[in-house]
């Protein structure tokens, strides 16, 4: 046929060459781009690049960019950018990585090189050229600038800005799915905003390339004859336009070279003079730069039928090879060759079949074969001219292969090596393996160490190192031979270095020089060596851990002086740590003075000629010796002065007190520490003053003088600077009466360094003598002062003169006396009194008097004058202040009048002024003013108290009022008095209250006690009411406090209960001292701060581990643990020692614990572990409190391994009379990693020491020993291995026989007492027979009674034994135990159980918990406690022991500084000390009072349990203060009161006095609701002791119980038992809901729920509703009044269709409370059915039948119907039959049920789911008229009546009599019913007319039992009256009270509808008449006059609950209310009988 020439395929392989090797390095200026290309590399695919720079990975950023050709451009270069960069490469097919050489980048500085740099595009973008379809393209623009960071770089195409598609910082644009609309010259541009550069700009062309594709092509098959000319035609466009190339059979007709072939201009071919050789395929390819596309065509020339040239041959091959099946065939067309296997064709021209391919010749080739390809196969040849077949067989063989070839095997000495190697091959065929070590074929000999395998594995056991070798693996068979070579090495622990030889280095005195020869590596090259050294005999420990391998000595450095050494070194590589050298011999370090100062020295003050000096040693490794002492010296700082020193000789003292020094001067002080070879190095010099001292010489020129009367002036210098001994703090002036001499004035002066110094003291006694002295002080006190100097001050005017009176008052004299002033001022010379008539100066007469005159008689005057006389002292200085008075002549002065029109104004927080208008003055001046007010309490029987007081101020209208207490209620009253006295008092001012303040005062009482470890108990005395100088509720406390000791900040709480007296200081820090300080504040601002108070935490247990823990294992057994101090912070305490915690990791349930006593030690070595075990460990401090947190997290550490135990359960479980096999377990003490396992063995009867010993490996656990001697006795030995040797064996014997059988279980099991401890116990047994098998272990197992289970103790116990110590028990826990045997054979029976055994008690093994100490009195506390738990009292618990001890440093005042001794922490130490009590008592005791202790003292208080053995651990220390006790009974004899409906009245009686425990501060008033405590617990406190107090803002009508406590200082007493009592009632909350249901066009139910708040008994509800607009003009208010709290419903009958009603609902308890309001609108609802339609009524003798026909659907289905009912006496539509089903179209109801006589008309409602719907249209009136029997008729009833006549008039005359006296008494049985009564006025300008109809039925038992109205069309004025008997005839008795009035308000109203309200109850059973109850009927007339206005009416009825059902009746409405509590009541709004 033909060759086709398929689609070009690409094959890649992935390949990868080698960077150069040469390194490239670059230099770029400093601001320039760096571009480092990536080095050329050989690769296929292109790899994934990395550049990194010294050894980091380099990440693209705004600075760094890595091009698109993998290029790395660095910007704006700068010198950090130099440096090392190199290529990591990597092939992702083949996964190869390549790294380049590094290329050095070096950045040249350029000084001239500007800050900013132009920007320059760096790597521009190129031309891209792309395929239609592609998924994207990118090009890439990189420029540089500086700074990079604002370098902006934008793309645009076409001139058009691109803003898509950009990424790597603007750098990149990539364009996804590009098409033709993308071509275009694409533009990036870099600028740098802001600046002036020219932006930089590059271009780059985008093309797009579109696939070839053909537009005429030639037909599938051209038939020509020979010698014809064909034109094949073929031609392609595309961008670029292809290129076309033509095939013959799959060659290019250009390799053919024929003539007669011609390619045309167009494209096609043109074959000129066909032969029959151009027959085949001719094939047309187009091709560009998008891709290519092929067409061809069969070009057929000439027919020659086909002929074999060579046929197909039987051929064998093996599985995996190629095999060829050759068929050559002639013919013309050329024969197409089919090859077949059977029915299935594998190869043709068409078909191609995997690994079967048509060779050119013919032939089939097979490529690769498998098994199942053997068969017969068939060519067959066929061309147009005939066809023809040959056969050949195929056979096929398996080959023979190597499937799992040896591997490199590395394998440790002395273990079994194995080389697989697995080989397939045909069955058919034989195989055979041969194995050669180095080439050498291995002939396994009778040795059994090297053995072939069947499946070809090589197993070498025991290796050594003579099997190291190449091993080869050979498989030869006539399916193929095969070969695989691995490697063996065999390695093991090195040895150990040898001739280790130590010295001490010359050079360095802390270095020891090793050196050793290098051992032989164990074929595994050396890692490292570890050298360890012992220093002074401790444990080796590793001091260089990584000697390298190629050192064969090294110096050890870092050693200390004076210490021995040995050394040991061993070799470690990949098996392990060979063994250590031999030890060095020991080396001693010389001595060397230390090497370190003393650390944390610190230097303080103690007095002002002292200084302490203290110290730490220097670092241990310092020492470098023994120390033997501190050199310590001094001298003044700053000078060059020599040293003074002092030897503290004793390396233990770490403190000096430095005496005899200066005061007041700084010393620097340096120590250093001395051993046997000299001193040390001195420390820092720390430097410390002297303390202050007080000056010792006083001011020196000291001048005084007198200034003025009251003023001195001092002058003087200061004392000699060096006799001041301190900072001088300033000068007191003193001064003090020379009569007085302890009313000192002292003025504090400043010190003044210029000049001499003055200072005055002013403000002294006038003409008085003073001693004056002056003093230096400093900050320890004064000094001396200078020596007192008398000196007087100058005379003055005199004050006042006293007690002006006039005497003797004449027309024409009078006389005037008085008296000395007060203050003289001087020497009084005389007096002075002058006269004047009043407001005459001219007139004025003036004498002077001598001294000693008191008293003047004025004569001459005028008579009826007024006077204005003065009187005035006189001294040297002049006239003092006159007293002035006036007086009329001939007129004796009188009291005066009170002062009038009170005025307050100015009201500030301590002041007000009081304006008013002076009263009469009683014919004289005003001499004195007088002001006092009610303060606080104000009302007419409150006290009045004195103010303020005003002198000399005749004229007076206003008076300042200074001294007021703020925010306080003040009132106040003035008088005025005369010389004749005071007059009386004006009227009282308005109420005022001042302005707050700030508190005046702080709390006082302040006391501070130890509450906890970390919080400290505050109490105070709060401040009284009448201190809080503003609004109580603002008023509070803050709390400041901090640690004086440490640099720690000032902390505050706030405290916002102003009636609050104590507080806890939480969140502390443990075992610190505070001080505190209290301030109150209200809303104004804070007060004084009170004195500092001090208290100190209480010790605690550490908060925090020791640091630095670490953890060597120094043997197999020891591990040594150090560890640093807990820091100082958290040490919460003084620290007693540490607790180790270890245990076996994954081994041990529970830690054990080792003490280390005292606080020096830190470090332990924990001993007696388990061998190559790993632990866990932890360390914690603890204080006498108790135990610290635990260092974490654990320390992990193994101990190191040593030789192993023996194996365990070793047991022959196979014995044949010539072999044995023998089984066991691993050593239960492995004691390192088991390496192998020894089985040794002989007969018993042998030599012992003729053993054959065989090694098995590590995983081994069982061996066969074959070619025994039979019924023989052969010992076994057994032993494990580790690193450390072989362990100890463990030896069995064992027989060959065939006879055996299980043991007999052991006997005779006991447990001697003796043998009994608390924890432990002795087994013994004697072994029953072993079965002709020896007993190879015994397995014990016991259980805890009574109802543990059987657990096994231990199933390894020798053979051998036959005791067992059985420990970890409980103490005083009974016990069974029982054992069985175990031979080769099995397991024994269990023996018999023992007897019970019980272990002996021990002690508790835990404290009681939860200890607590109160203080019960003054002098005793109550100590209780709980049991330890049962599981830890091992025993019987006997009691519990009290320890007890007085804390002595307690004993101070808390403000003073105390030296803190050290705590005792143990019970032993206590004992001595401290009082003790035993408390002997029956285990459940739990309480204990402790007397007589002393008061104001603190104890701690621990606690022990004890039984027969002894004690148990103590409790925790308990502290607690003695001397504060709360009061140990409550208030007596309290009541409560009710006062009103929020308040209660409480009085009681105090505790009785000697239960009081001190002085009653106060009390608590707790008190809460009676069925809520949890929710409404309130509490008063009241801080006198008064014995009444008020509880307000309560919630009404409730019950409360009240309970009292009082409190001291100590804290609060127990309460009084709670008493009742219950506030008043008021009025309701809202009902909690109003519901309305049966909405139809005139009726619905309305229904509320009783108020959540009832405040009271709940009286009744009262309803109102009325439309939210005028109906008809007319809008009415219904009021409708329902008593009792049930039921809550109503119905209401008198609605208007489609009309919105405003309901409101409200309860009554004693007054109505607030309404609950809604709306609702009348039916019909929207979406309800319709109308029904042919409503009509039928009746017979005795029922009518209502018919109806469906109407109109609603939204949803019809449900139902109910019928509606109008009487003819009522008027009012009502519900009377509901729930009909909704396909009805008919109801019965019988006659009996209606009212005879009435007539009614009916109506249908249809019901759905939205509501009821429109009402049907009412049927024609039925009367319920029955017919009346014979016995009824007329002519029948008057001969019964007439012949009864005179009987029924004496019984009427009977009954009438009788019944005057009991007609009100039967309706009496219910409530008073009152006539309801409608008035309207009507706008006609006159008075309203009223109409009233009335009429009275006797209504039988019909349809009568609702209420019902009647209204005419048009209203008109009505009213109602009925009688009492139509009430009780109807009602039978019942309780009715309604009552009801329509009133009038003015509206929009012009019209009344029918209103009806109704209340249901369940209703009587049996008839329909029984559910409805009847007024008497009425009828209103309503009349309306021309030109009215419109009005509102209101009706209001009434209803009351009682025991049946009853009725409100209105004019307008019936509103019926159901039954009382207990009837059966419906769902709201029942109301049918159905």
């Amino acid at each position: 046929m033909g060759a086709l020439l398929q689609r070009r395929s690409e094959v890649q392989v992935a390949y990868m060459g080698d960077f150069t090797d040469a390194d490239e390095r670059r230099v770029v200026s400093e601001g320039r781009a760096a571009v480092l290309s990536l080095p050329p590399i050989s690769s296929c695919p292109r790899p994934q690049v990395t550049w990194f720079r010294d050894g980091h990975k380099i990440i693209p950023s705004s600075r760094i960019a890595i091009t698109l050709e993998n290029q790395l451009v660095i910007l704006a270069a700068a010198a950090s950018d130099a440096g090392a960069y190199y290529v990591q490469a990597v092939n992702e097919r083949n996964g190869e990585n390549k790294t380049s050489p590094p290329v050095h980048l070096s950045i040249a500085r350029d000084t001239g090189m500007p800050e900013a740099v132009a920007p320059v595009i760096v790597v521009p973008p190129s031309n891209r050229s792309v395929v239609a379809g592609s998924s994207e393209t990118t090009l890439e623009c990189i420029a540089n600038a500086r700074p990079a960071e604002e370098l902006s770089v934008t793309w645009k195409r076409n001139g058009v800005r691109v803003t898509t598609g950009l990424h790597g910082f603007g750098r990149r644009l990539t364009i996804s799915n590009p098409t033709s609309s993308d071509t275009g010259v694409y533009i990036c541009e870099a600028a740098l905003p802001g600046s002036a550069f020219e932006p930089a700009r590059a271009r780059a062309f985008l093309s797009i390339i579109e696939p070839p594709y053909f537009i005429a092509e030639p037909k599938s098959r051209i038939l020509a004859e020979v010698e014809e000319n064909v034109d094949i035609v073929c031609e392609a466009m595309g961008v670029p336009p292809p290129a076309l190339q033509w095939f013959k059979d799959a060659i290019s007709i250009n390799k053919l070279q024929n003539p007669r072939y011609q390619v045309l201009a167009g494209g096609g071919l043109r074959v000129r003079q066909l032969r029959p050789e151009d027959s085949g395929i001719f094939q047309c390819l187009a091709s560009n730069a998008g891709g290519e596309v092929q067409t061809h065509t069969y070009l057929d020339v000439t027919n020659v039928a086909p002929a074999f040239t060579q046929l197909p041959v039987d051929t064998t091959v093996t599985d995996g090879t190629t095999a060829v099946l050759r068929c050559e065939v002639s013919g013309a067309p050329r024969p197409a060759i089919v090859w077949s296997r059977g029915s299935h064709i594998l190869a043709s021209g068409s078909v191609r079949i995997p690994r079967f391919m048509l060779l050119e010749s013919g032939g089939l080739q097979i490529a690769p074969v498998s098994i199942q390809d053997a068969g017969s196969y068939t060519c067959h040849a066929a061309n147009s001219e005939g066809s023809l077949d040959a056969s050949a067989t195929l056979t096929v063989w398996n080959r023979t292969s190597i499937v799992t070839p040896p591997e490199d095997l590395v394998v440790i000495k002395g273990t079994t090596a194995t080389l697989h190697c697995g080989a397939t091959h045909d069955p058919r065929i034989s195989l055979r393996y041969v194995w050669k070590k180095d080439n050498v074929v291995i002939a396994p000999s009778s040795s059994s160490r090297v053995v072939v395998e069947k499946d070809g594995s090589l197993l070498i056991s025991q290796t050594w190192s003579g099997d190291i070798g190449d091993y080869t693996c050979g498989v030869i068979s006539e399916g193929g031979n095969d070969s695989r070579t691995a490697r063996l090495e065999v390695i093991e622990l090195p040895h150990s270095p040898q001739n280790l030889v130590a010295s001490l280095n010359p050079a360095h005195s802390h270095a020891v020089v090793l050196s050793w020869v290098r051992p032989f590596d164990g074929n595994s090259p050396v890692l490292y060596y570890i050298v360890e050294l012992s220093e002074n005999n401790s444990p080796w420990k590793v001091h260089l851990s990584d000697v390298g391998p190629e050192m064969t000595g090294v110096t050890v450095r870092g050693l200390t002086p004076a210490r021995t050494y040995q050394f040991r070194v061993c070799a470690v590589n990949q098996v392990g740590k060979g063994q250590y050298s031999a030890e060095t011999s020991r080396l001693m370090l010389p001595e060397e003075p230390p090497s370190a100062p003393p650390k944390n020295i610190v230097a303080s003050g103690r007095t002002n000629q002292s200084i302490m000096v203290q110290w730490q040693p220097p670092p241990e490794p310092e020492h470098n010796g023994v120390l033997r002492g501190y050199i310590l010296r001094y001298r003044l700082a700053g000078l060059p002065g020599e040293y003074q020193q002092r030897n503290i000789s004793s390396p233990e003292v770490s403190y000096c007190l430095v005496t005899e020094l200066i005061i007041w001067t700084q010393y620097e002080i340096q120590v250093a520490a001395y051993n046997g070879a000299g001193l040390g190095v001195f420390s820092r010099a720390v430097t410390e003053y002297t303390l202050q001292g007080v000056p010792t010489a006083p001011p020196q020129n000291v001048q005084v003088e007198a200034v003025n009367s009251t003023t001195i002036q001092f002058l003087w210098n200061p004392p000699p600077q060096q006799f001041i001994n301190g900072i001088n703090q300033g000068y007191k002036l003193l001064a003090w009466p020379d009569d007085v001499p302890e009313a000192v004035t002292v003025v504090t002066i400043a010190p003044d360094f210029h000049g001499v110094h003055h200072g005055y003291i002013t403000n002294l006694k006038k003409f008085t003598a003073y001693f004056t002295s002056v003093l230096c002080f400093t900050t320890p006190g004064d000094g001396p002062p200078s020596t007192p100097q008398l000196i007087r001050t100058h005379e003055d005017k005199p004050g006042a003169v006293g007690h002006l009176s006039f005497t003797e008052i004449l027309d024409t004299s009078l006389k005037v006396s008085w008296q000395e002033p007060l203050e003289k001022n001087g020497i009084i010379t005389g007096y002075q009194v002058s006269w004047e008539v009043y407001g005459q100066s001219t007139s004025r007469l003036t004498l002077t008097l001598n001294s000693s005159t008191h008293e003047y008689k004025i004569q001459g005057l005028s008579s009826l004058t007024t006077y204005t006389i003065d009187v005035a002292a006189v001294t040297a200085a002049g006239a003092g202040v006159p007293t002035s008075s006036t007086i009329s002549s001939g007129v004796p002065p009188e009291l005066p009048g009170a002062p009038s029109n009170l005025v307050i104004s100015n009201i500030s927080p301590r002041s007000a002024t009081l304006q008013f208008r002076p009263g009469y003055d009683g014919k004289t001046a005003i001499s004195r003013w007088i002001v006092q007010g009610q303060v606080g309490a104000i009302g007419d029987e409150e006290e009045w108290v004195t103010l303020c007081e005003e002198e000399n101020e005749p004229d007076a209208q206003m008076l300042e009022i200074p001294d007021l207490t703020p925010y306080t209620h003040y009132r106040f009253r003035m008088r005025q008095a005369n010389v004749v006295g005071a007059g009386p008092f004006s009227q009282s001012s308005r109420v005022i209250q001042t302005l707050q303040a700030p508190p005046d005062v702080a709390p006082t009482s302040i006391t501070v006690r130890t509450a906890s470890e970390t919080s400290l108990r505050l109490r105070w005395v709060p401040l009284p009411d009448s201190q809080y100088n503003g609004n109580p509720e603002s008023v509070g406390y803050r709390i400041k406090y901090w640690c004086p000791d440490l640099p720690s900040a000032v902390l505050t709480q706030v405290i916002s209960d102003r009636l609050e007296r104590e507080f806890t200081v939480e969140g502390l820090e443990e075992w610190t001292e505070y001080e505190l300080q209290m301030q109150a504040f209200n809303a104004i601002g804070a007060g004084p701060w009170s004195a500092a108070v001090r208290g100190r935490t209480r010790e605690s247990v550490p908060s925090a581990a020791p640091e630095n823990v670490s953890a060597e294992a120094v043997s197999s057994t020891q591990i040594l643990l150090t560890w640093a101090s807990v820091p100082e912070p958290d040490q919460n305490g003084l620290i007693l020692g540490y607790k180790i915690l270890f245990r076996a990791k994954d081994l041990d349930p529970e830690p054990r614990s080792h003490v280390v006593r005292g606080n020096h030690t830190q470090s332990a070595l924990l001993a007696g572990l388990g061998k190559f075990v790993l632990y866990e460990l932890q360390v914690l401090a603890f204080t006498r409190i108790g135990n610290g947190v635990p260092s974490v997290p654990p320390i992990l550490e193994r101990t190191k391994d040593d030789a192993p135990g023996p194996p365990v359960r070793l047991v022959f479980p196979e014995v044949r009379l010539t072999s044995v096999r023998i089984v066991w377990q691993p050593p239960e003490e492995p004691n390192g990693i088991i390496l192998g396992y020894q089985i040794a063995y002989r007969l018993a009867s042998s030599s012992p020491n003729t053993f054959t010993t065989v090694e098995v490996g590590a995983t081994v656990r069982q061996f066969t020993a074959t070619e025994l001697a039979p019924e023989s006795a052969y010992v076994f030995r057994l032993s494990a291995k580790t690193r450390q040797g072989w362990g100890e064996p463990l030896e069995a014997t064992v027989i060959t026989t065939e006879k055996r059988e299980r043991p007999a279980p052991p006997r005779e099991l006991q447990v001697p007492q003796a043998d009994v401890t608390a924890r432990s116990l002795c087994l013994r047994w004697v072994p029953g027979s072993d079965g002709a098998s020896p007993i190879r272990y015994f397995t014990l197992q016991l259980r805890e009674l009574p109802r543990g289970q059987w657990q096994t103790y231990s199933s390894s116990i020798s053979h051998e034994a036959t005791a067992c110590v059985v420990e970890r028990l409980r103490p005083f826990t009974s016990y069974k135990l029982r054992l069985k045997a175990t031979n080769d054979i099995g397991d024994s029976d269990f023996s018999a159980e023992t007897e019970a055994v019980t272990t002996l008690q021990d002690v508790p093994g835990e404290p009681p918990r939860s200890v607590s100490v109160t203080p019960r009195t003054t002098s005793s506390v109550l100590i209780q406690w709980q049991p330890p738990r049962d599981e830890s009292l091992n025993g019987l618990l006997q009691g519990y022991r009290i320890y007890y001890r007085e804390l002595e440093y307690e004993a101070a005042p808390a403000t003073e500084s105390k030296t803190l001794k050290t705590p005792s922490a143990l019970r032993a130490e206590l004992t001595a000390q401290s009082s003790f009590k035993t408390v002997n008592s029956s285990s459940t005791e739990t309480t204990y009072e402790l007397t007589h202790l002393k008061k104001y003292r603190r104890y701690e208080v621990v606690l022990t349990a004890y039984n027969v053995i002894g004690e148990g651990p103590a409790s925790a220390p308990v502290e607690v203060f003695v001397g504060e006790a709360a009061p140990a009974q409550a208030p007596q004899r309290v009541h409560v009161n009710p006062l009103t409906a929020s308040q209660l009245e409480v009085a009681w009686e105090p505790p009785p006095p000697e239960s009081q425990n001190g002085i009653i501060q106060g009390y608590k008033i707790y008190y809460w609701e009676a069925d809520s405590q949890n929710d409404t617990e309130k509490m008063r406190v009241l801080f006198l002791p008064e014995t009444t107090a008020k509880l307000k803002n309560l919630t009404s009508h409730t019950k409360y119980l009240v309970s009292i406590s009082a409190f001291n200082a100590a804290g609060d007493g127990p309460r009084s038992e709670p008493q009742p009592g219950c506030t008043h009632q008021a009025a309701p909350g809202t009902p909690s809901f109003l519901a309305f249901s049966e909405i139809t066009s005139t009726t619905l139910n309305v229904s509320w729920g009783e108020p959540v708040a009832a405040n009271g008994v709940l009286q009744g509800y009262r309803v109102v509703y009325e439309p939210l607009a005028p109906v008809q003009g007319v809008s009415k208010v219904v009021t409708v009044d329902v008593k009792g709290n049930w039921p809550r419903w109503l119905k209401v009958r008198d609605l208007t269709k489609g009309v919105t009603y405003f309901f409101r609902v409200q309860a009554r308890t004693i007054a109505y409370g607030p309404e609950l309001q809604a709306n609702v609108t009348a039916g019909p609802a929207e979406g309800s059915p319709g109308s029904p339609r042919d409503v009509s009524v039928t009746k017979s003798t005795s029922e009518l039948t209502l018919h109806w026909t469906e109407g109109r659907a609603g939204r949803t289905p019809t449900t139902g119907y109910v019928i509606e009912a109008r009487p003819s006496d009522e008027g009012l539509w009502d519900m009377f039959a509901k729930d009909i089903p909704r396909g009805a179209t008919a109801y019965t109801v019988s006659l009996d049920q209606l009212r005879q006589g009435v007539t009614y008309e009916f109506r249908v409602v249809a019901v759905n789911q939205a509501g009821y719907g429109e009402p049907s249209s009412p049927s024609a009136a039925v009367s319920a008229q029955v017919e009346t029997p014979f016995y009824e008729q007329w002519w029948f009833l008057l001969v019964m009546a007439l012949s009864s006549l005179l009987v029924i008039l004496l019984v009427v005359f009977s009954l009438l009599l009788h019944g005057q006296s009991k007609k009100y008494r039967n309706c009496g049985t219910g409530k008073s019913i009152s006539n309801t009564e409608e008035s309207v006025t009507l706008d006609n300008g006159g008075f309203a007319a009223l109409e009233l109809n009335s009429r009275h039925l006797n209504v039988k038992n019909t349809f009568s039992k609702k209420n019902g109205t009647r209204s005419p069309p048009r209203p008109s004025p009505g009213g109602l009256h009925y009688s009492d008997e139509d009430l009780c005839n109807k009602y039978n008795g019942a309780a009715l009270t309604e009552s009801g009035a329509l009133q009038e308000k003015p509206g929009d109203a012009t019209e009344s509808e029918v209103t009806d309200s109704e209340s249901e109850d369940a209703p009587p059973q049996h008839s329909f008449v029984n559910h409805y109850l009847s007024d008497p009927t009425y009828y209103n007339s309503w009349k309306r006059r021309a030109g009215t206005a419109p009005h509102r009416y209101e009706a209001v009825a009434g209803a009351e609950a009682g025991p049946a059902p009853r009725a409100v009746v209105t004019t307008q409405s019936a509103v019926f209310a159901p039954a009382a509590r207990g009837a059966r009541t419906p769902l709201t709004g029942f109301s049918s009988f159905v």
